[in-house]
């Protein structure tokens, strides 16, 4: 093998200039050489593709403090499942949230020695903490999530828009925003209507909050990252202000991409999620979005909980949390879509992988590249399967897409060189910002985005 610790030839890899026939070659978990498919030795892949490890920056593991809700073991070994080799974890539902750098060290023991998938940690933003900021920023993490609206839990509480200048006047990161204005969000009804819920959601909320985010960024410099957009409303503002220069990404999220509000059962409170998914137009309107990159990339907004909380026994969209698990078919969700409008494996790629690791600042992840860590994935774009919620890995197999028909399954998984499966011990790394070692600020860099 040439002096390779593996090599994996296939007729579909997907490299940063295309989809072709290679071999890559890998040394000491990274790539060290791109080969043409006959050249050298290696595992055979044949048609299967070949694609770089997803990373998803958008996901909630809830440990420690609400690990019944979830936990790094389960949550990552879900990820490992769906494709996915590199989360980066929000900084609620977990108690403490990540608002302080001894939070940061209590999640971080925590996650040690349970990771199926290497695993970065975002900060939070919330009003009694922000001169935190600076000190949790050069502990490695990757930016910092605030809030405009209700959390939904009362340990991290939202910034008004004066809080969120306040915020990335702070500190030079990344701040990523959950945008929904609470003065134009109603109670939730005590209803099984999902129609009932939407209405309290309405996509005006997206947008003025969206309006706020965008001043913020204007005002002060700093890269803002639109969360779970939803609303289609919120594009134009988006669009305007990229022409102006102001540093802004947004992402979306599968829900958003591959369900209708109209075909919502009453009192099918799985689908709850905030904001909220919406009708075919607006979804048609984010796949256009995303198609010429005014949406950067797609995650999952992993967000479980106890089956009990979903209220499902009531239907009762009001009462039910609002959250949708699904780091483990976001992959196959988005693909089964993305190949009917026509997009191929690149574009999957560039919204689920480049795009994410180069927001977050990841430079060793997110492509099949000379120097980039080998985390790869064996993927099967023909072969469909129906969803099963009991062979689900995340906590609770709550999911909308049970008994939904989707296409595309990972046929094999590596991290960093070497072939994981959710049945291994965990092999995952904790990251940090720029790189370095956990809780050590001396080696962390400035940011690489």
């Amino acid at each position: 093998m040439s002096g390779y610790d593996l090599v994996l030839r296939s007729r579909r890899a997907v490299l940063p200039d295309g989809e072709r026939p290679a071999s890559v070659c890998v040394r000491d978990g990274r790539i060290v050489e791109l080969a043409g498919y006959d050249e050298v030795p290696g595992t055979d892949l044949g048609e299967l593709a070949l694609l770089p490890g997803l990373v998803d920056t958008h996901v909630h593991v809830n440990e420690p403090g609400r690990t019944e809700w979830e936990g790094f073991a389960s949550a990552t070994r879900a990820a490992l499942a769906g494709g996915v080799t590199t989360i980066v974890d929000m900084p609620l539902n977990s108690v403490p949230p990540t608002v302080t750098v001894p939070a940061l060290h209590r999640k971080r023991e925590a996650a040690d020695g349970r990771c199926h998938v290497d695993v970065g940690f975002w900060g939070g933003a919330v009003p009694e903490h922000l001169v935190e900021l600076p000190a949790l920023h050069a502990a490695g993490v990757f930016g910092f999530k605030a809030f405009l609206v209700d959390s939904g839990v009362p340990e991290f509480p939202p910034l008004d828009p004066a809080g969120l200048h306040r915020a990335l006047a702070a500190v030079d990161a990344l701040f990523l925003v959950h945008a929904e204005d609470p003065d134009r969000i109603g109670t939730a009804p005590a209803s099984a209507r999902y129609a009932d819920f939407l209405t309290s959601r309405p996509p005006d909320a997206e947008r003025r909050a969206v309006e706020v985010v965008l001043d913020a960024a204007r005002r002060t410099g700093r890269r803002v990252h639109v969360l779970h957009l939803s609303a289609a409303d919120a594009l134009p503002a988006i669009a305007a202000a990229r022409r102006d220069g102001v540093p802004v990404t947004v992402e979306t999220c599968p829900h958003y991409l591959t369900l209708d509000a109209a075909e919502i059962p009453d009192g099918a409170t799985e689908f709850k999620c905030c904001p909220p998914i919406r009708d075919a137009a607006n979804r048609a309107a984010l796949w256009a979005a995303l198609a010429d990159g005014l949406v950067d990339c797609v995650v999952s907004d992993h967000s479980p909980c106890p089956p009990a909380l979903k209220r499902r026994d009531s239907g009762d969209f009001g009462a039910a949390w609002g959250g949708i698990a699904s780091v483990q078919l976001g992959l196959p969700a988005v693909w089964t879509q993305a190949r009917r409008r026509g997009h191929g494996l690149g574009d999957l790629v560039r919204w689920m992988s480049r795009r994410p690791a180069e927001i977050a600042g990841l430079p060793d992840k997110g492509g099949i590249r000379i120097g980039a860590d080998a985390d790869l994935v064996a993927f099967d774009p023909e072969a469909e399967f129906t969803v099963e919620p009991a062979r689900l890995l995340h906590r609770h197999p709550v999911t909308p897409y049970a008994g939904r028909r989707l296409t595309g399954v990972v046929r094999g998984t590596w991290l960093r060189g070497e072939p994981v499966g959710p049945a291994d011990p965990p092999r995952g790394r904790l990251l940090v910002r720029g790189g370095g070692r956990p809780g050590a600020a001396a080696v962390v860099g400035e940011e690489r985005a």
